[in-house]
């Protein structure tokens, strides 16, 4: 409970500090990181795992849960406070520290990210719809880098969001908002071949799962 408690406070204390660059009102529940893991089960021998902005680590947990000795984890995260907060993790939890061999945090932007090789899954937990679109561009061309052929890219999204803020925001912002979305759906249109509604979650969610042909 303990645990629990200070992950929320670390995150609502980024989000606040932060806020468009966490873009989110809560930590993933359990049936979201379930869902956006779910690739994992599919796995065959070693694997390379990439992880994208994971905050206070609520969808690294369920990710650790797949990692073997024989994989690679890598987690790259930009905010200082979640760095500090995932090391600390590391350190402390048995969960984390049973992979803490296998696993390196990375503080920086996935733009600057330079793999040796290329991932077999990369999970992303960044909030594409609060960014600029030329910064949504340039994630998506960095994922697009480091993902293996054939490989895995799976990102959420709130349900809805971008139609709801629409309704809400000035010109300008609905402007940005459906730039992002064409952004996005090129990505989706090419690549997606799953997607998952998480309803279970605060707020409700929908998991795009891409696979890179090549």
């Amino acid at each position: 409970m303990r645990a629990a408690f200070n992950e929320y406070r670390t995150f609502m204390r980024e989000a606040r500090d932060s806020f468009h660059t966490v873009g989110a009102v809560a930590p993933s529940g359990r049936f979201l990181a379930r869902a956006i893991a779910s690739e994992l089960r599919s796995r065959n021998g070693a694997m390379r795992v990439l992880e994208v902005g994971p905050g206070t680590g609520a969808l690294t947990w369920e990710i650790v849960r797949y990692i073997r000795p024989q994989d690679q984890f890598d987690i790259v995260e930009l905010n200082a406070g979640f760095v500090a907060a995932l090391e600390n993790r590391f350190r402390r939890d048995w969960h984390f520290r049973r992979v803490g061999d296998r696993t390196r945090i990375l503080h920086l932007p996935v733009q600057d990210h330079a793999a040796e090789q290329p991932y077999d899954f990369i999970i992303s937990g960044l909030p594409l719809n609060s960014f600029p679109t030329e910064l949504v561009q340039t994630i998506f061309q960095s994922f697009s880098r480091l993902v293996a052929p054939g490989g895995v890219l799976s990102f959420f999204e709130y349900l809805w969001v971008r139609d709801l803020r629409r309704l809400f925001v000035p010109r300008r912002e609905r402007r940005r908002l459906v730039r992002v979305g064409s952004v996005i759906e090129k990505y989706l249109q090419r690549y997606e071949f799953r997607r998952d509604m998480v309803f279970v979650n605060l707020p409700p969610a929908l998991v795009h799962h891409l696979r890179w042909d090549g």
